[in-house]
């Protein structure tokens, strides 16, 4: 367990104390790092080591073992936790409204903007995401490339015409959303991922094909908020040694 403190100016005239416990490797606890970046919150950092099993203080923070968590306190709020990263992200969205995610009642179409970044967040977990890992999984050739053009095909259809008013954000924002904070993540390493080899090397050109969406992916992923903890070299090399035990436990593919 390692710890450090941010000491960034509080907003909204709060001064939260938070604790996030996270892991720099992960792209889930990624999610929370944005958000708190992107918000100016102070924050003290405690790495969680994802590779060896969870000591027993940690699962009284979060028995799921999981990152990220955060304990939250604000004078009426004392210690609580909350945990899983959309929901870690969300609240503290909603804690401290501001470019990210808009109040419900702030405006007769705040409600519409939080529906859309939601719809959005949705269509790229359940309608893309996943392609990326099966690509990841593949062994013969004709199967990744062919699978590299499943999850192209799906960001097409799905995410493309989405991004088609990002002005560069997400819904014609000029700043990052909370549709960025929580895919922003996946995007940096569905690129990274085919740069280091686990996807085959195609799937550059082919999003690149995409025009709303290289607008986009360029802008995000080139945010001081994104980029803060991101260390491509590292990370890949623990994604390659991960994905060495997960192929060598798969039967070839004929």
């Amino acid at each position: 367990m390692a710890s450090t403190t941010t000491s960034a100016p509080a907003t909204n005239g709060l001064s939260p104390k938070m604790t996030l416990y996270t892991n720099h490797s992960c792209p889930w606890a990624h999610r929370a790092h944005i958000t708190l970046k992107e918000l100016d919150l102070p924050y003290e950092e405690v790495i969680i080591d994802l590779d060896s099993p969870r000591d027993e203080w940690y699962l009284k923070v979060n028995p799921r073992g999981l990152v990220p968590s955060i304990s939250f306190s604000n004078g009426i709020l004392d210690s609580e936790i909350i945990t899983e990263s959309a929901v870690v992200s969300q609240f503290l969205a909603d804690a401290f409204p501001s470019h990210l995610l808009p109040a419900s009642h702030s405006s007769p179409t705040a409600a519409l903007t939080r529906a859309r970044i939601a719809f959005f967040v949705d269509a790229y977990f359940t309608k893309v995401n996943g392609k990326m890992f099966e690509a990841m999984r593949c062994t013969a050739e004709e199967e990744k490339v062919a699978k590299v053009d499943e999850f192209v095909a799906a960001m097409e259809k799905e995410i493309e015409p989405l991004l088609k008013d990002a002005a560069p954000f997400f819904g014609g924002s000029e700043k990052m959303t909370l549709a960025e904070c929580l895919t922003a993540p996946f995007v940096l390493r569905t690129h990274a991922h085919a740069r280091a080899g686990l996807i085959h090397p195609s799937l550059l050109a082919k999003l690149d094909k995409l025009p709303h969406y290289t607008k986009w992916q360029e802008v995000v992923t080139s945010q001081e908020s994104v980029t803060y903890i991101w260390d491509e070299e590292n990370i890949m090399e623990r994604t390659k040694a991960r994905m060495a035990k997960v192929m060598a436990n798969l039967k070839p593919t004929k």
